[in-house]
């Protein structure tokens, strides 16, 4: 009896054997229900063979084979390979993990017949199936057959017609490769798509990426906020599609999806296109996921995890923001959608191109030691658009009020009577960071983890915004008693709240993850501030990242110094990313564009290069004080991350896992160390860091401790290894 080899959702890196009485090799990526231990799990099926290790009184059989759906292709199954080796972590969890849920579960999926809106057509392995091969009492599988060979397509209808079992029959025949389906030109909607005139660098940048757009390359987009990457985008994307390819666009936030979605349609209203992202539903998800298998989704657009969508023909991915630390995975399986991108591509035989405003550091240098090729958009592409004016409030010299300085509100004042708008940019939500007792200098912890709560004081909760515990506001400190206790600092309702004392007529919008919560709040918003309807915008980093808003004129950035005391070596690159993006929200049309931001230090080398929005500058300067400290890009890293509910556990965990390890002259083991958030959601944390100055050599060594720790008792503690981490 056939064995089949299954990869289940557990933390144990190993595949498990099954009977199965009908297997076979074409069995190979679908899903499997199996028994494990007490329980059934669904998992994939990664290999078939005729024999197994296991002893005959052990090995159990399959509870069933789902083959409703295509099964995954070789390319993914070796990417989710790739990825269990270079992260260090259970094969049959990144990939359980990685389908839509509808998946996951113990039973078959019911799919939404095919309307007419589609053709079915055979495939070249279609095509080379002989009638005479079918035998003859496989009357609907030969009628069938015979009238895709009088008619190159048929409708569902048409299929319907033939038998009521020829709808199930072609969805096997789909599965098998043998079918597939296209969008019914009769039913596509189509219209001229006027194009803007390309500028000279968007031009040559286009040129040269479609020029080398088959073979594998990687592709630096470097251009400043309000150049024209996204039109660039979408004439790479034209050839591609030409060619009835597929394209990946990957990017950082949910919050981007609906804006570039519109985009790309309105570009391409005769192109099927499909986004993937954590606001869907399950069944939204899986949908689009099949449309993406099976070849009828041409775009694909998604976050981080879109990136483990099957693809049928895959020509060409496009990672936007490439810098921002969203597409690295923070959690379980830290992983980094920008990396597994760029081996995707290298994968296909395909280019990947990154864009960005801010590029990190890591493909900064790829750039200059000759990894990547890079094109550079260094204008404005509207016309008589120009980069905002950068100005310095010096706070020691004008001392603020519930956050807000003099000239700003001055500057807010004169916007608003020039009907402009203006956004006032802080990156910390809710009404203040502290709640302070002036007696005894008491400030509210969060039982769960080491930091304090946040006062959000409209709903009169005090909240953590690492675990979301929430208390109810005290009406005297808990340690003194003393009545007189405030809230310290300043967040985004607090500002709100001073700019409405300031400016009682003006239209006032708070954007933050409070006040989008709500589906379809966001596009709501958006619909506002491109309809004039709002004066004044006041929000976190949602708003930094590529919207494009005509009308915005003067932007105003509070507490951006608090970066600058950062221990995270990180901090200063990802400060300058942010104040670049929020100051590239202002004047992208024909209004110009002005930034405020106050600082204590307005003569910091990055406030500097930041006025000249020059981003070279910076980065030599950086890269220079990285080489000298040994930080990446310069080494590769990895983080041996434990928590548990003692700090005493972990770290004698990671000492008994450095103790295990067998470096060698190119590898650098530091001692274990307590996590900067010490304890988060009731557990205490602590990490172990190494290093190594070849990717290689680090990856050799990874390999060897990895199976190591694993023979460590781990009752106790939670473990994983972190490679390339971004958090420390």
């Amino acid at each position: 009896m056939p064995i089949i080899r299954v990869a289940l959702n557990v933390p144990v890196d190993t595949l498990f054997d099954y009977q199965a009485e009908n297997a076979s090799e074409n069995d190979i990526g679908l899903r499997a229900c199996v028994p494990f231990g007490k329980k059934l799990m669904t998992g994939i099926i990664m290999a078939v063979d005729s024999e197994t290790k296991v002893s005959p009184e052990k090995l159990k059989s399959v509870h069933d084979i789902f083959r409703e759906i295509k099964p995954l292709s070789t390319p993914l199954l070796d990417l989710f390979h790739f990825c269990s080796q270079y992260y260090h972590y259970p094969f049959g969890m990144v990939i359980v993990n990685s389908l839509p849920v509808k998946l996951r579960s113990n039973k078959p999926v019911k799919l939404k017949k095919s309307p007419d809106s589609h053709l079915f057509s055979l495939t070249a392995a279609g095509k080379q199936i002989n009638l005479s091969s079918i035998p003859v009492r496989s009357r609907v599988s030969r009628r069938l057959l015979t009238e895709f060979h009088h008619a190159t397509a048929l409708t569902s209808s048409q299929v319907k017609q033939i038998s009521p079992r020829a709808d199930k029959l072609l969805q096997e025949w789909m599965q098998l490769g043998w079918v597939l389906a296209i969008p019914n030109p009769a039913t596509v909607v189509t219209k001229n798509v006027k194009k803007p005139t390309l500028t000279p660098e968007q031009a040559i940048a286009v040129n040269a990426i479609t020029t080398d757009i088959k073979p594998f390359n990687t592709w630096l987009l470097h251009g400043v906020t309000g150049s024209g990457k996204t039109e660039v985008y979408l004439r790479i994307i034209e050839p591609v599609l030409a060619q009835g390819r597929q394209i990946l666009v990957l990017i950082p936030e949910i919050s981007l999806t609906p804006q570039l979605e519109a985009i790309f349609r309105a570009r391409f209203p005769a192109v099927p296109l499909v986004s993937l992202h954590s606001g869907l539903n399950d069944t939204e998800r899986l949908s689009g996921w099949l449309q993406a298998q099976q070849g009828e989704a041409k775009i694909i657009l998604g976050t981080r995890l879109a990136v483990f969508t099957p693809l049928s023909d895959l020509g060409l991915i496009i990672v936007d923001e490439e810098q921002d630390s969203s597409f690295k995975q923070q959690d379980g399986l830290r992983y980094s959608a920008r990396d597994l991108a760029i081996f995707r591509a290298r994968q296909m035989n395909i280019s990947v191109v990154l864009g960005s405003a801010t590029p990190s550091l890591e493909s900064y240098y790829n750039v200059l030691s000759g990894r990547y090729r890079s094109v550079r958009l260094q204008s404005r592409a509207i016309r008589n658009a120009a980069l905002p004016v950068i100005q310095y409030i010096d706070t020691r010299l004008h001392k603020t009020q519930e956050g807000l300085s003099e000239p700003l509100i001055e500057a807010l004042s004169k916007c608003l009577a020039k009907k402009h708008q203006s956004l006032v940019f802080i990156n910390r939500r809710g009404y203040a960071p502290v709640l302070l007792c002036k007696s005894c200098a008491w400030t509210a912890p969060c039982q769960r983890c080491s930091s304090r709560l946040v006062v959000h004081l409209r709903d009169k909760k005090l909240c953590c915004h690492h675990c979301g515990h929430e208390e109810h506001f005290p009406r005297a400190c808990p340690q003194c008693g003393n009545q007189d206790i405030t809230p310290f600092g300043q967040g985004t309702q607090r500002v709100e709240e001073a700019l409405i004392a300031h400016f009682p007529t003006a239209r006032i919008l708070r954007i933050d993850r409070d006040s989008i919560r709500r589906k379809h709040a966001w596009q709501n918003i958006l619909q506002k501030i491109h309809a004039q309807e709002v004066d004044i915008l006041v929000g976190t980093q949602l708003l930094a990242k590529g919207h494009d808003f005509p009308y915005l004129s003067l932007i105003g950035i509070l507490n951006s110094d608090t970066s600058l005391y950062s221990t995270d070596f990180r901090a200063s690159e990802r400060l300058f990313a942010q104040l670049m993006q929020v100051a590239g929200r202002a004047g992208r049309a024909n209004i110009a564009g002005h930034v405020l931001i106050q600082t204590e230090f307005p003569d910091h080398p990055l406030y500097v290069a930041l006025q000249k929005h020059d981003y070279d500058a910076l980065a030599q300067i950086l890269l220079a004080e990285r080489k000298i400290a040994g930080f990446p890009p310069y080494v590769y890293q990895a983080l041996l991350r434990a928590e548990a509910h003692h700090i005493k556990t972990v770290l004698d965990f990671l000492r008994q896992a450095a103790n295990l390890a067998e470096p060698s002259k190119s590898i650098e083991i530091f001692d274990p160390v307590p996590a900067q958030i010490l304890r988060l959601k009731g557990l205490e944390r602590a990490h172990l860091l190494v290093q190594s100055r070849s990717r290689k050599h680090l990856q050799e060594f990874l390999n060897k401790w990895y199976i190591q720790i694993n023979t460590l008792s781990t009752h106790k503690v939670r473990w994983v290894l972190d490679v390339d981490p971004f958090e420390f």
